[in-house]
């Protein structure tokens, strides 16, 4: 084949196609039935894992003895709800010996250090260290917290 026939091939195929019937043909439609939406009906709700956890760090207080009393009448509501945060977390995801650090307000810091998980009475327990640092001085608190059925951490056995 020479090159005017490879190319002329393609035209000729093109100028067939455009000489097909352009008639249109109807066609019977069916009627179109719209449904309403069903109403939802609410189920009570069953709290996931994190809603349960979220809980239990509100009701978890380092007023419960977590922190030195003497460091607790100096802290603010903000290093409060640091420490609380941090005291919460570290009893319940966190590391052995990895701190969990926290700071608060006028360079209010502190960190919390858990021990290995061990099984007392079907009760998860931790050992914890929480030092608080306010204005240069060290705060030291060490014990042994518990988290109860309900989710929430107690102090069982507290030294300063």
């Amino acid at each position: 084949m020479n090159r005017s026939t490879l190319f002329a091939l393609p035209l000729f195929a093109l100028a067939l196609a455009g000489c097909s019937s352009t008639a249109t043909t109807q066609m019977a439609s069916a009627p179109v039935v719209v449904q309403q939406p069903q109403p939802v009906v609410a189920q009570p709700m069953v709290p996931t894992s994190a809603q349960t956890v979220q809980t239990a760090r509100l009701t978890t207080s380092i007023a419960n003895g977590f922190v030195d009393a003497s460091a607790l009448n100096q802290m603010t509501a903000k290093d409060s709800n640091e420490a609380n945060s941090a005291q919460f977390y570290a009893l319940q995801f966190g590391r052995p010996g990895a701190p969990r650090q926290w700071a608060g307000d006028k360079g209010t810091t502190g960190s919390v250090a858990v021990g290995p998980y061990v099984r007392v009475n079907n009760l998860d327990c931790r050992d914890f260290t929480h030092t608080v640092k306010i204005g240069g001085t060290d705060f030291v608190k060490k014990g042994t917290a518990c988290r109860e059925q309900n989710g929430n951490w107690n102090v069982v056995n507290g030294a300063a």
